[in-house]
């Protein structure tokens, strides 16, 4: 009968350590479900981050474009005032001289 008893308390200690190992396993894989969670997260953040870069790129070339046509009519309108400078004080000396 202690050969019962003995291989009852093995058996009883075997399935302990069984359900541990059990238990760690159901802990790994949860944790593995959360980093999978986590990563998937991060994957959707990473898109759309990337069409916010697309569409803040596609503002900055707009507005670049925007610069450079106002560059020009700027550029245009600094001539004209100059020349218009130019031709008041070309003016204004020529009454000057003849009177």
């Amino acid at each position: 009968m202690s050969t019962a008893n003995e291989q009852r308390a093995e058996l009883a200690t075997r399935f302990d350590r069984i359900e541990q190992k059990i238990d760690h396993m159901a802990e790994a894989i949860i944790a593995l479900a959360r980093a999978e969670e986590k990563i998937i997260t991060l994957a959707e953040i990473t898109k759309q981050q990337g069409a916010q870069i697309l569409t803040l790129i596609n503002r900055v070339d707009t507005v670049e474009t925007l610069v450079r046509q106002n560059a020009s009519t700027v550029g245009i309108i600094n001539k004209l005032f100059w020349i218009v400078i130019a031709a008041a004080a070309t003016a204004i000396t020529g009454m000057l001289f003849i009177q």
